[in-house]
């Protein structure tokens, strides 16, 4: 499987997306790393009936807990 294949985020558009690019997962883990956020597919993937609140790691932590796991 490559990382075309294996990506879970939706948006083709994303530049950061394999589809877009030579450089596989490189490019979006060091854009999360660098900026402190999750991946956007972590919430595409739980969001479908919750509303998250911000884009940093603790952000979706408090998410996941009190939105997603009660």
């Amino acid at each position: 499987m490559n990382a075309k294949e294996l990506c879970a985020r939706k948006n083709l558009k994303c530049k950061l997306h394999p589809n877009n690019h030579d450089l596989g997962c490189t490019p979006c883990i060091e854009k999360n790393l660098k900026t402190d956020e999750m991946p956007n597919y972590f919430f595409d993937k739980i969001e479908r009936d919750h509303k998250r609140k911000g884009t940093k790691t603790r952000d979706y932590a408090e998410f996941y807990i009190n939105e997603v796991k009660p």
